[in-house]
């Protein structure tokens, strides 16, 4: 079975919906969502970005959402700024359920970039733990507290705008070259970043802020569950120029499975034919060439391909590629070495 690495799931949430069954839903799942350890084993799934999300005390405004990302055009404001007083006790819990999921000795946090294979081969889940949204951080000092706890990947922004940056709305069809670049405060966080090898992950970051941290970083440019915008135009997307810095940076992108960033009709329907994830594919390869292209699914937080419903399924998605015609060393770099690959050139140590 090929071996997977993945750019992003959401489990973390369920984990601490289900409180003191925490860890049962983990081990012995429960049937619902996208993956456990069971499922992840069945799949191939090897390891992961396990993220650290804060949902929000409201979700869209519009009543009408749900239909209208079913039938485009559409343009969903988000929230404001979750306050770090809310949000540092869900990161803290969501952390901590990591920390718990390691303690069955099934799932093991990665430090350094050695830490992966050596999880890996021992037949011990690969985690890093990553934050989708800096609402939890205030400063460069809180930066060293969850570098030091195991933080090793982080995003400056879930879509929603932090003190350090803006992102993307919902919407479709859509350029991402919407709202302001980085505050001071976000450059400072970037170079912080930097000097503690934490990936920064440009998924939702809105291009102003792409291109000054494309501009500020000197490590690899990394969208760890982003799609291609020439072939679905939604906000979320990259466009080819953005693919080609990351691209001059020796940098990376995990394709995103979410079908609504799939379809090229932008439709939050599930996508019915992993053809499309092959035309994305393509032409991630066509722009970032065999080394910057990898899986980011997005597990746990997005509505799934239909042949892909959860973890256990991802050896279709294989099957498709080889019956593309990819051979077994592309397949083998898309599927787990590229993330290996561009870890080693961001960590530190």
């Amino acid at each position: 079975m090929v071996r997977i690495f993945d750019g992003h799931n959401d489990f973390l949430q369920r984990v601490v919906a289900a409180g003191a069954g925490g860890t049962d839903l983990w081990l012995k799942g429960d049937g619902t969502g996208h993956l456990d350890l069971g499922r992840m084993q069945q799949g191939g799934l090897a390891g992961g970005f396990f993220a650290i999300w804060i949902p929000a005390t409201e979700g869209f405004s519009d009543p009408d959402a749900q239909q209208k990302m079913e039938n485009p055009p559409f343009h969903m404001p988000l929230p404001a700024e979750i306050p770090a007083d809310i949000a540092l006790p869900q990161a803290f819990a969501q952390a901590a359920a990591l920390l718990a999921l390691e303690r069955t000795g099934t799932l093991g946090i990665a430090r350094k970039a050695s830490d992966l294979t050596d999880l890996m081969d021992q037949g011990r889940i690969a985690a890093i733990m990553h934050m989708e949204g800096i609402e939890a951080i205030r400063t460069p000092d809180d930066l060293h507290l969850w570098h030091a706890a195991g933080l090793r990947s982080l995003g400056p922004v879930w879509s929603r705008p932090t003190r350090f940056a803006e992102g993307v709305p919902f919407a479709f069809p859509a350029s991402p070259d919407i709202g302001a670049g980085l505050t001071q405060a976000g450059r400072a966080m970037v170079t912080e970043c930097n000097r503690l090898g934490i990936m920064l992950d440009l998924s939702h970051l809105n291009e102003a802020g792409f291109n000054d941290i494309a501009a500020l970083s000197d490590a690899p440019l990394v969208a760890s569950h982003s799609g291609v915008h020439a072939i679905c135009e939604s906000t979320r997307n990259l466009t080819d120029r953005q693919l080609r810095q990351i691209a001059d940076s020796k940098g990376l992108v995990g394709l995103n499975f979410a079908s609504s960033f799939l379809r090229p009709d932008g439709k939050r329907l599930p996508l019915q034919d992993l053809g499309v994830m092959l035309r994305h594919l393509d032409h991630l390869l066509s722009i970032l060439g065999e080394d910057g292209v990898a899986f980011g699914s997005d597990f746990d937080g997005a509505l799934m391909p239909q042949d892909i419903p959860d973890a256990a399924a991802l050896p279709r998605l294989i099957g498709a590629m080889q019956d593309h015609g990819y051979g077994e060393e592309l397949i083998r770099k898309i599927a787990c070495d590229n993330w290996l690959g561009v870890l080693r050139r961001t960590w530190k140590g």
